[in-house]
């Protein structure tokens, strides 16, 4: 398994010998204030030829419409049914809807992809409720598993797709890809829709996985606060916690290579 961290939202996972591209986010600003810090990971140009990409939801960090227009158009996009109308109406014929509950297969069957809904109200504009849904994704093959989260909230069920998928057989999961944020005491309502720091490694705990890897940091600047914020808080608080050797903090544009001894 190896997953390289092209910035935000977007990484590039190479699993059970296919490849996908989550959330492509590849601009050089967030609307017209927010600029991007680091450049992506890998550049547009420099892809790979891709197997699929996973939208989660319809936020403008994750669904971005320029890199969309430069990205292939015979690769299937997979999002939630009511983005994925919106988008084959605007004109993308390559995107699928993929609901919550949900599993299709790749690379010739040898990789499963199950969708489950994400605590986050993921809506482009104020008034688009209808487009609210945000998904989440575990990627499966017979001997790798990855858990790609999105943007959600900590909650009793945000494990549930690992339990059901996983741990009903038997099996642990290898990889939690969590995003982590940070918003200060005056935004309260920040966590019943994003993780913090402490709140991914909760959920790492809780996913059981045998490592993790956090995003959704180092790429743009956003209004309450740093693009770095968020990844220098996870930093302090690992520094005294049991599982830091195993959340793995990887830099926009490097990898992460987990291989069977990783699983030993």
């Amino acid at each position: 398994m190896h997953i390289t961290y092209v910035g935000h939202a977007t990484l590039l996972l190479e699993i059970a010998g296919a490849r996908l591209l989550t959330d492509p986010n590849f601009e050089p600003k967030l609307g017209r204030f927010l600029p991007r810090v680091s450049p992506p990971g890998v550049a547009l140009d420099a892809l790979p030829r891709l197997d699929a990409m996973l939208l989660t939801h319809a936020h403008a960090d994750h669904l971005s419409f320029k890199s969309l227009d430069a990205l292939p158009r015979d690769v299937p996009l997979y999002a939630p049914p009511a983005v994925s109308r919106w988008l084959q109406r605007k004109g993308y014929g390559n995107a699928v809807p993929l609901d919550a509950s949900e599993t299709l297969t790749l690379a010739g069957g040898k990789l499963r992809i199950h969708a489950a809904r994400a605590t986050h109200q993921g809506s482009r504009y104020m008034l688009d409720r209808w487009r609210s849904a945000a998904n989440m994704y575990l990627l499966e093959s017979d001997e790798e598993s990855v858990f790609f989260a999105g943007d959600t909230a900590l909650t009793p069920s945000t494990h549930t797709l690992v339990e059901q998928v996983l741990w009903a057989h038997g099996r642990q999961l290898d990889l939690a890809l969590l995003p982590i944020g940070w918003a200060p005491r005056w935004k309260p309502g920040f966590r019943r829709g994003h993780l913090t720091g402490e709140d991914a490694v909760t959920l790492f705990e809780t996913l059981q996985a045998r490592a993790m890897m956090p995003y959704h940091w180092g790429t743009f600047r956003h209004v309450t606060a740093t693009a770095f914020d968020a990844i220098d808080r996870l930093r302090a608080h690992l520094t005294q916690h049991d599982a830091r050797d195993r959340v793995h903090v990887i830099e926009p544009g490097e990898s992460l290579v987990l291989g069977p001894e990783a699983r030993a």
